[in-house]
């Protein structure tokens, strides 16, 4: 009797252990049958789906063997964030539908299935890419914004949004007066013209959103869409591009450079009214003014790319008012100098000048008398040998000899009394009309050529 408990404690504890196994098995049983389960809803809901995806190969494209599909596009444009010209590229947020016909996917009834966007992944989508994109990615917030949606016909709605960074050609050389085409294409990666088709949905208006749009620096002026194919060394393949044309509101650049660069150069003629006596005065509105307009002109490059082929409307300006604020200061150096030289010319008196007259009439005198001595021999010379001709044409070319010197002398007597300044304080006159009337005429130009050609 006291062995019975001894031989009975193996068998409960295999017994034991018997039990438990088969308690972890119906545990672990019962889990992945509820697994089973939960998955085999998710996959069967709405009920329809099991149906239309039994046999469903999502590798395939539609009309695999019966030629291509056409997939129909529209966008909604929600925003354009930046339009960098350093990078030349703009930043976008779209909501981007393609519709297309899969007829393995038709059904009865008369509405349409709304899925989850997660059930993308069981479906075929075309493989279309933005072509000049930089950057890009789809929002994944709460969930990935895709949507799907079936029609009995078999017609799949597909629609996602995307921000995208896409690169623009920029032409700056009527910056900031400058008008700018940027497109926005779409291409199929590896699906050729023989395989799939792409056309806007409704044409231009297939584009939407960008009549609500309020950008910062432009304005949307005008925008339309086209197909097009784009051409590779792989094949021809379908292409949709959307154009849009920007304008670039100039009043910002007016009130931030170009009414600070007309002010500093109307300022720069203050020192045409202030005494030529003052140096220390115009010469320090001079040199402050040259000085304010270069930072002005490196500023206003601080946000432009630096292309050594672009010369730009706004720094032809710059360029323009920096020539007429050094040109003030130069004025006012010539002034100067000419005050100064006018000023040792008065030592000399009356008699002196008379003397440099004479000696400037005996010498053109003396020019004269050479000639008429040569005129002298020359018509001994033409009585001699008054038959040929050879000498006529000597004779004719040493009277030119002589009177050539004097024509000359009396040019550059004309000449240097045309630079003679008889009364300096009279530049400053004539600067205070010359430099203002030119600064107007040189203006109506400019903003004529930048404006309507």
């Amino acid at each position: 009797m006291q062995e019975k408990p001894e031989l009975l404690k193996p068998s409960l504890t295999m017994c034991t252990l018997f039990w438990c196994a088969k308690a972890l098995f119906l545990l672990m049983f019962c889990r992945l049958t509820k697994m089973s389960a939960a998955e085999g809803k998710g996959e069967i809901l709405p009920p329809t789906i099991q149906k239309i995806m039994k046999g469903y190969n999502k590798y395939l494209r539609p009309f695999f063997d019966n030629g291509p599909v056409s997939v129909g596009m529209s966008m909604d444009i929600a925003s354009i964030d930046t339009i960098s010209e350093i990078n030349m590229d703009y930043t976008a947020t779209i909501f981007l539908r393609q519709r297309w016909t899969d007829e393995r996917l038709c059904f009865e009834g008369n509405k349409s299935l709304s899925l989850d966007g997660r059930l993308v992944e069981m479906l075929w989508v075309p493989d279309t890419f933005i072509v000049d994109s930089k950057k890009s990615f789809l929002h994944d917030i709460t969930v990935e914004n895709r949507l799907i949606r079936i029609y009995p016909n078999g017609t799949v709605l597909y629609a996602i949004r995307i921000t995208a960074t896409v690169a623009c050609s920029m032409d700056l050389t009527k910056y900031p007066m400058d008008k700018q085409t940027c497109t926005l294409q779409l291409e199929s990666w590896g699906y050729n013209i023989n395989d799939v088709q792409f056309y806007w949905t409704r044409g231009n208006d297939s584009v939407r959103g960008l009549d609500s749009l309020r950008l910062a620096q432009y304005t949307v002026e005008d925008h339309f869409t086209s197909v097009s194919e784009a051409v590779y060394e792989t094949g021809r393949y379908p292409k949709l591009v959307f154009h849009f044309e920007l304008k670039r509101n100039i009043l910002y650049f007016i009130l931030e450079t170009y009414v600070p660069s007309i002010l500093l150069v109307v300022l720069s003629w203050v020192s045409f009214w202030i005494s030529q006596s003052s140096v220390p005065a115009r010469i320090c509105i001079g040199v402050t003014t040259v000085l304010t307009m270069t930072t002005l002109m490196m500023g206003a490059r601080t946000s432009l790319p630096n292309a050594n082929c672009f010369i730009k409307a706004i720094d032809v300006y710059l360029g323009i008012c920096f020539s007429f604020i050094f040109g003030a200061l130069v004025e006012y150096a010539v002034t100067h100098f000419c005050t100064l030289h006018h000023s040792n010319l008065k030592v000399l008196t009356k008699d002196e000048d008379e003397e440099v007259e004479e000696e400037i009439n005996g010498v053109l005198s003396a020019i004269a008398n050479s000639c008429k001595v040569s005129d002298k021999i020359n018509k001994v010379d033409s009585k001699k040998n008054i038959n040929t001709s050879s000498s006529r044409k000597k004779e004719k070319s040493k009277h030119s000899g002589c009177s050539s010197p004097m024509t000359v002398m009396k040019k550059l007597f004309c000449i240097s009394d045309c630079f003679y300044v008889k009364n300096p304080y009279h530049i400053d006159t004539y600067a205070r009309l010359s430099f203002p009337l030119s600064f107007i005429i040189i203006n109506v130009f400019y903003w004529v050529y930048y404006l309507y050609f």
